[in-house]
């Protein structure tokens, strides 16, 4: 049987076997200790004291961390995650061969919401810590939708930049910060991940937006 654990320090969402039930350790994400609750008993029964597996000096018992039951996101939703951003891909290069044009502004910020869909759930699926119980469902869902709207903003305020200030690679240097710190925030919060990989997740939809701006006959950044 599952117990699920709250952290009192960073609030992250956990289950433990109940074989942990009522020990001491780190927490997988922010390393504050934290007792497993026991579960309830629908009565009072006495047992022996249970002795640690091992003990410190002074006959201490030693904090061991938890090891926690990954739930993995259905693969169904990578499935569909998958399908829809090559549906994407594919619809990008047919406008592209059979008008010969570009979008319209308001077609392509569009694009940039839906396209960032699947990439949010693609990228939590790959990227997401496995010592923390995954969302699935609604929650995933709507955490998705929310780191979405945050990346096709930021995809249109790239959009504002006059061409001459983005015309050669070196001037990014400088500008990519200003875009990569509220994507990889926004990637953080929704889906709890840290630094690193919250960058890694919203870079995965700076190259894909980048190869979508290059079908349609678009500079890449």
């Amino acid at each position: 049987m599952a117990i699920l654990v709250v952290c009192p320090g960073c609030t992250s969402r956990f289950t433990v076997s109940d074989q942990f039930a009522g020990r001491t350790g780190p927490c997988p994400k922010c390393k504050k200790s934290i007792t497993i609750p026991k579960p309830e008993a629908p009565a009072v029964t006495i047992h022996e004291p249970e002795r640690p597996a091992a003990a410190g000096p002074g006959g201490k018992p030693l904090t061991v961390p938890f090891k926690s039951l990954d739930r993995p996101v259905s693969p169904l939703a990578f499935a569909l995650g998958g399908a829809g951003a090559a549906a994407i891909l594919l619809g990008a290069w047919l406008f592209k061969a059979t008008t010969g044009g570009l979008p319209p502004p308001w077609l392509m910020l569009t694009t940039a919401f839906v396209v960032a869909l699947p990439c949010a759930a693609i990228g939590y699926a790959a990227l997401r810590n496995r010592e923390l119980e995954a969302f699935t469902g609604r929650g995933l869902w709507l955490r998705c939708l929310a780191c979405a709207a945050v990346y096709a903003a930021l995809w249109w305020v790239r959009g504002q930049l006059p061409a001459e200030a983005t015309s050669e690679m070196w001037q990014w240097l400088y500008i990519a910060p200003a875009f990569v710190l509220p994507g990889a925030l926004a990637a953080l919060v929704a889906f709890e991940l840290d630094w690193g990989t919250a960058a890694a997740h919203f870079s995965f939809y700076v190259l894909f937006t980048a190869l979508l701006r290059w079908l349609v006959g678009l500079t890449p950044l």
